[in-house]
């Protein structure tokens, strides 16, 4: 049960409210630290300190991260409430105009290069007088703030089996935007590029630009199905990057299908037969509520880019 002291909730700052919200998206305190520009010991002292005015326990300490409690779900919606109408009566202050029929979404990143685009082209032909406002993040981050209510709409990224992106209640509403299957970015120049797909088998033996240099992450941009230790040649986070490799002849690297409309120049992105088939989803998700007429057009935006883009492809 949730007991507070109404007159000690009252003097919680904004900085502490600010804290809580970044820690309930970024999911550990480390990284809402490199988020707001504190210390960690700084995040954890604002922490402490809307805790002890809650009388409640709001995050979950757990060796994965931190997770909002049942107490923190309530505190963290009436700080995002509190938080909005702020950044708004700043605005106003300043002169700016206000924000009405805004729209938050966020994505990951490559659905940030190719569907975000075409969606937000779209939405100021048919809807000029609406203000959608991005980010770009990881699927986890972005469920994450969902859950905090600073994003309406998130675009995600799902690999098989095609879990919920998680294990919260209420379920989130998901819906597919686009399934197909993983590819081969191969350089222009390579004798594989002269084909019209990669043979599995082709790929045994080749130099790959992964995602990461960390163990857990090494695999990312390596063909999934290889029966050998792959070798790893270059490392890069961003998917553009790998691709500017790709393109210099440093290796090859596994991309989503919807990356073949934006490849640069002296890239080739090719399917692959041969083995298991590697699909690839992209989500539409929000929370289970009634949808705000304008996040529904931004919403419908999203799902024509989708199928724009499949029918491109």
């Amino acid at each position: 049960m949730l007991c507070v002291n109404v007159m000690d909730f009252r003097d919680v700052s904004l900085t502490s409210l600010r804290v809580f919200r970044a820690v309930a998206e970024q999911g550990t305190f480390t990284a809402a630290a490199a988020e707001l520009g504190y210390t960690q010991s700084a995040v954890s002292r604002q922490i402490a300190s809307i805790e002890r005015a809650a009388g409640a326990e709001l995050l979950e300490r757990r060796r994965d991260g931190a997770r909002v409690t049942t107490a923190g779900r309530i505190v963290l919606q009436r700080a995002t409430t509190v938080l909005d109408e702020i950044d708004a009566a700043a605005r106003e202050l300043t002169g700016l105009p206000a924000r009405a029929g805004t729209v938050r979404v966020g994505w990951f990143p490559i659905a940030g290069a190719v569907l975000g685009p075409r969606a937000l082209t779209a939405l100021r032909r048919s809807d000029p007088a609406l203000t959608v406002v991005t980010r770009e993040a990881g699927t986890p981050a972005l469920v994450r703030a969902l859950r905090a209510g600073s994003l309406d709409l998130a675009v995600l990224a799902l690999a098989p089996p095609f879990r919920p992106p998680d294990a919260e209640s209420p379920a989130l509403v998901l819906r597919t935007l686009t399934e197909r299957s993983l590819c081969v970015a191969v350089p222009a120049a390579d004798p594989l590029a002269r084909g019209s797909f990669v043979d599995v088998a082709d790929l045994r033996g080749r130099r790959w630009i992964a995602g990461s240099a960390t163990a857990g992450d090494g695999l990312m941009g390596v063909w999934p199905g290889l029966d050998e230790k792959p070798e790893i040649a270059h490392t890069a986070r961003d998917w553009l990057s790998k691709l500017h490799l790709v393109a210099a002849g440093c290796g090859l690297t596994t991309v989503p299908a919807v990356l073949a409309t934006v490849a640069p120049a002296g890239v080739r992105v090719l399917p692959v037969r041969g083995g298991p088939r590697e699909q690839r989803r992209v989500l539409l998700a929000r929370l289970p509520q009634p949808l705000p007429e304008a996040a529904a057009r931004v919403a419908a935006a999203l799902h024509r880019a989708a199928l724009d883009t499949d029918v491109a492809l």
